[in-house]
């Protein structure tokens, strides 16, 4: 086996796991009462902000808005903590976006609701099995996503965003280089073509975006022939290509917010859908796309198995009990090496703004 189908295989078996994970019963409409003023008084007793992705419980997000917090796409939810005047940071998401946070904030406290919480993407790329790929193509140039553990960003020159991956490849191609690009296989497969940028791609994908199928998809456009198309780039090129509008949770939103269309097929996690529809207002509909197969989506709804692990009572937990169970720690000269790529990200998106 090559390392990519190593760490594949080792992938599935942990997403069996963690799909396995005895689920929180859920709480009385009283109980979700108490927890949440319980949250927004210690947040303010332990000088703490909430930030939260747009894939977690609308609760989640409702309680990190309420709370003076952010919700946000993984890099600005880093940048949001960076920037913020709070001590302690807890980050609702998965152990990624903690340690991206952490590498921009080496000085603050950095917790979360479970360090169980992590990634396909994350899992699918171990860092030993990467560095070894990137040293057998020394010639290129490593750029990784930001769905990546710190070690794995320690060994690439950037780091890029859905949002801006396109932009960054495209600048690199104009110099003449050529790429090793990972994790994610459909993301890199959709810049690649919009490029046509020299890359070899890591064999990772996300298990909720890769779930979504075109055949499917056609049949609830045939439904719904008005609606708008609205895709994530980690979904297979075959989704990819019945889309109105591919972009990053970000785009995603405002193109719900832009466009003239009144319903939306939204073909990424349902979680979105919390901002999404503050964006859209009252008067239009979004859909979630259907999903198919044995993978995560078709037992959890297009809805990320480790992002749903940010409940109520694991926000809860972390402030009552703030320990070494929750806190993310980043060896310092491994968050300097992994800060190179990031700030070349943050130098190069500044400039485009």
């Amino acid at each position: 086996m090559l390392p990519a189908e190593i760490a594949a295989s080792v992938e599935r078996e942990v997403v069996r796991a963690y799909l396995d994970h005895t689920p929180v019963p859920d709480m009385t409409p009283e109980q979700v009462a108490a927890s949440r003023r319980n949250i927004l008084r210690l947040l303010h007793e332990r000088d703490a902000v909430l930030v939260a992705h747009y894939y977690t419980a609308p609760v989640v997000q409702a309680l990190a808005e309420e709370s003076g917090g952010c919700v946000a796409d993984s890099l600005e939810m880093a940048r949001f903590g960076r920037d913020h005047g709070a001590k302690t940071l807890i980050v609702a998401g998965v152990r990624f976006m903690g340690e991206t946070a952490k590498i921009l904030t080496p000085h603050k406290t950095v917790l979360m609701p479970t360090l169980e919480a992590t990634c396909s993407l994350d899992l699918g790329c171990p860092a030993d099995a990467f560095t070894a790929f990137c040293d057998a193509h020394p010639e290129r140039t490593v750029v990784v996503y930001a769905n990546t553990s710190a070690a794995v960003k320690a060994r690439a020159d950037w780091v890029v965003t859905s949002s801006c991956a396109v932009d960054i490849i495209e600048h690199l191609d104009a110099q003449g280089e050529t790429i090793i690009w990972a994790p994610d296989k459909h993301l890199g497969d959709y810049v690649q073509k919009k490029t046509g940028a020299d890359m070899l791609l890591w064999n990772g994908s996300c298990i909720v975006h890769e779930e979504f199928k075109a055949r499917g998809l056609l049949d609830l456009k045939a439904v719904y022939p008005e609606a708008a198309v609205l895709v994530h780039p980690e979904s297979p090129a075959s989704v990819i290509e019945l889309a109105d509008v591919v972009g990053s949770t970000s785009q995603l939103i405002n193109a719900v917010k832009t466009m003239p269309r009144k319903q939306f097929i939204v073909a990424t996690d349902q979680g979105i859908f919390y901002k999404m529809q503050q964006a859209a207002g009252p008067d239009k509909e979004l859909i979630i796309a259907p999903t198919a197969g044995g993978g995560a989506t078709c037992r959890s709804c297009a809805n990320c198995p480790w992002m749903a692990m940010n409940d109520l009572q694991a926000l809860e937990a972390v402030l009552r009990n703030p320990g070494s169970q929750h806190e993310i720690h980043v060896d310092p000269a491994l968050g300097q090496r992994a800060m190179k790529p990031l700030q070349r990200m943050l130098d190069f998106t500044a400039a485009r703004r």
